[in-house]
Order: C-alpha cells, then structure tokens, then sequence
C-alpha cells in the first residue's frame, strides 16, 4: 500500500466509538468555539466580499451557509471556513517546527456533512479525523522551515475528513488525498511581511480544494498515489523522509489542541495573560510606562515579535496588528483587552497604541526555544517613569493544554462573539445542539446556523 492508502485506511476505519468521553467533550468546545468565532465574523468586510462571490457564482445548492442560504459543498467550505479563521480567534496545535489551526477544516466537515445527511457522531468523527491528520502531519513533516504554510498539510486533513463525511471507501479516499495534496502546497509568503487578507483566507482555499478533490473521488476521478513518497512527491520536493504509522494512530490528538483566550495570534497568549495580570497588580497605565520587554521562545519572536517573518512595528491593518505582539500587548495595556473591536481600523491607527506599541521590544529567549511547546514561555518587564520595575514570567494561559479552557469559558466566548448577531434563545439552541452533537442530526445544527443575521445598518 502507498502511504496515501494507508491514511486512506486509517480515515475509513475510524470511527466515533474510537474517540475517549474526554476528546468527545473537548472536540464540542472547539466546535462552539469555532462556530463563535465563525458567527462574530459576519460583519468582516472580505467576509462580505467572499459571501457576494459565493452568491453570484455559487447558486442553491445542498450545504448550508452560516448566516443563511445554501450552496454546492466546496463554496460552503470556502464561506464557513473563511468565517471559522477571520477573527484569528479559533483554536491552535503546536508541533516543535509547525503551529496549525485545526478547526480551520470544520467549515469543509460541516458542509460535507450537511450535503450527505450524516448525523452529528459523523461530523464529530470526521472532525476527529481532520485533527489527527493535520496535528500529526505537523509533527512529522513540518513545512514552514522550507517556505510553505501549514495549509499544506491541511490538504490532506481536509480531503481525509471531507471523505470521511462522505462515507468514501479507502481507494476513493486515497484518490481524494491524493488530488488534495499535489494540488495545494501553499507559499509562507502568505504570513510574511505586509499581511494582507489572504492571511485569513488561505485554509478557506484549501477547504475549498479539499472538499472539491473529494467529491471528484467522489466520481471516481483518481491521482497520484504515490503523493507522499513518490518521485518528485511531498516528501521528495518538500517535507523530506518521515515516517508514521496510520495503522497505530488514534482520534485523541484534539486533547493537545488548545482554545485563545484573547482574539489574537496564537503565541502572543501567555503575553498577552501575563501583561493584563501585571497592569491589575502593580496600577500602572500606559503613561507611566517608558519600555516594556517580552522574552519569548523563538517562533513567536520570528513569527510575531519581528524575527525572520517581518518588523512588526508597521501596523496598519488587522491582519498586520493580529500577528504583531507589539500592537497586542499595547493594545491590551490600553484598553484592558483584546477582542475584536481591537482591530476596528480607527482602534489600529489612534495615535496612542502606535506610540506604546514602538515602546514594546521583543528578544528571542534559547532557554524559553527548548521549553516549547511544552510551555508557552515568556518573561514580561515594564519599567516604570517613576523607577517602578514589574516582572512576571508565564509557562502557560488560561487555554493551554495545561490549563485546558472549560465549557463554561467557552460558551462565555461563543456569547460573546454571536450576541450581536444571534438571539439570546437561537444561541442557547446552537450551544445544546453542539453540547448534544452526538444525539442530533447535523442538519439541526445547519439549521439553527442558517438563523443567525448580519444586523440591518
């Protein structure tokens, strides 16, 4: 068997009896986690541009569009998908040379879902299936050293959960793999430099291909087995030789995924804890602070702290501001938080967070690099007008798998997020439709999604 079929077995072979009571619970907070975010972003004006295209070119179809109407299932996985990551505010997976975001594939699960009448232990499953592809691709084949992006390996998370859904056998699956990862190994470009808003819909793209590859298999379109190991394949021109066993995996890496506290890049989170905890304790403000400094391990530094990736100084945007720990941490000082009305564009170029935020310096910490991920490591020092030195050093958040964030938390952020765009009781029955998953039908939950509305201007 190539590599691809014995993924291909693995996804056929899973199923929901395989998944603990505890990664059970913990997929349905990434779900009403991923779908408050999903509803919080309705208003986002490329959302908006991306719900106009689907409107004119996508037509009815049978796969339901958060916020109303329906349409095929691989322009619903671009639509859902690219509302689950547009706030930056969905859920993380560390892996030593790889951060990914595995929620990112829920919009394609749901839409696959939806179209092939499957009943919530389906998507739960299938959901399962598209976190252990990506968070295990990502440990044994990072990509981004090499320039790529981490959808790369969503590909196959996406095609592999999507075939799931579809109820595909394992040489249609293979094919669906196949098609999915030779089509779409994407440029790091993408999180580099002068962030724009392919930032946040790049995976909307990969679920968008993933679902497509998938229904081709579907058809029985085939491609190149051979997509990991072959000549001139991802391991060959990419990854380089790794090795994983899929007849030995399990459906439990969910429990190492963790849920944002704050609406910001993932590894600005113990920051971003660690800043407001010393604001509370010691009462300084924004004017008594001559220089604050942030030790962090060296994927934060070089994605959001200014390293390889990019200054990070130059804030213009949101998705600039969301991928720069400068912006975050002075935003935060400010304002006491940061959630998404901290990227509305006068909040971003008022003069007082563009003069904290060049006050703010981050170093790279080797010994902070060998505790992660692990730890989310960081060491935070405001030094004071008056000659006041405060001090706080974090290993993790409140989110982290160490200090795992509990439904409670999570259904406070979901009110959050769709309180303006949702009733209080339409949200009281998405949250026990999503609590109650695994005794419904996922058309009840698409329903219910279908309901909520952009706000009448």
């Amino acid at each position: 068997m190539t590599l691809s079929e014995q993924l291909a077995a693995f996804v056929v072979r899973a199923s929901y009896d395989d998944l603990s009571v505890e990664s059970r619970r913990q997929l349905k907070i990434r779900v009403l986690d991923a779908l408050g975010c999903a509803v919080g972003a309705l208003a986002g004006e490329p959302v908006q541009r991306i719900r106009a295209h689907v409107d004119e070119f996508g037509g009815p179809g049978r796969s339901t569009l958060i916020g109303g109407g329906t349409t095929a299932p691989d322009r619903a996985a671009f639509y859902n998908s690219a509302l689950v990551r547009y706030l930056d505010f969905n859920d993380s997976y560390l892996a030593p040379g790889e951060t990914c975001h595995p929620s990112d594939n829920l919009g394609a699960v749901l839409a696959a879902a939806d179209y092939a009448g499957r009943s919530g232990r389906d998507f739960l499953t299938a959901l399962a299936v598209a976190y252990q592809v990506q968070c295990r691709l990502s440990d044994v084949a990072p990509v981004r050293a090499k320039g790529f992006d981490h959808t790369t390996q969503g590909s196959y998370a996406v095609s592999a959960a999507v075939a799931k859904a579809l109820g595909l056998d394992v040489q249609k699956t293979a094919n669906a793999v196949a098609i999915a990862g030779t089509a779409f190994n994407a440029l790091r470009v993408t999180r580099t430099g002068a962030l724009s808003h392919w930032k946040g819909l790049a995976y909307a793209n990969t679920a968008f291909g993933g679902t497509h590859a998938a229904l081709l298999a579907m058809r029985g379109i085939t491609g190149p087995r051979e997509v990991f190991e072959g000549n001139k394949g991802f391991m060959d021109a990419i990854a380089g030789r790794f090795e994983i066993d899929w007849s030995k995996e399990d459906l439990e890496r969910v429990r190492r995924t963790i849920v944002k506290k704050y609406n910001a890049e993932i590894h600005s989170q113990s920051a971003l804890e660690g800043i407001l905890e010393l604001k509370r304790e010691v009462g300084f403000t924004a004017a008594d602070i001559t220089r604050v400094t942030i030790e962090m391990f060296d994927v934060a530094y070089h994605i959001i702290g200014g390293g390889e990736e990019g200054e990070k100084t130059t804030v213009r945007t949101k998705e600039e501001a969301d991928h720069s720990l400068p912006y975050m941490v002075a935003v935060a000082v400010l304002d006491d938080q940061v959630m998404p009305e901290q990227y509305l564009p006068e909040r971003i170029r008022r003069d007082d967070v563009q003069k904290l935020l060049r006050q703010i310096t981050v170093r790279p910490s080797a010994e902070f690099s060998r505790r992660f991920p692990d730890q989310m490591p960081c060491r935070i020092t405001v030094e004071m007008r008056d000659g006041r030195r405060a001090v706080r050093e974090k290993t993790d958040y409140e989110g982290f798998h160490t200090r795992p964030m509990a439904w409670e938390a999570a259904l406070q952020k979901f009110e959050r997020l769709a309180g303006p765009y949702s009733s209080a009781r339409l949200r009281a029955e998405i949250a026990r439709a999503v609590d109650q998953l695994d005794e419904v039908a996922i058309a009840d939950l698409s329903a219910l999604l279908g309901r909520v509305r952009v706000p009448a201007a």
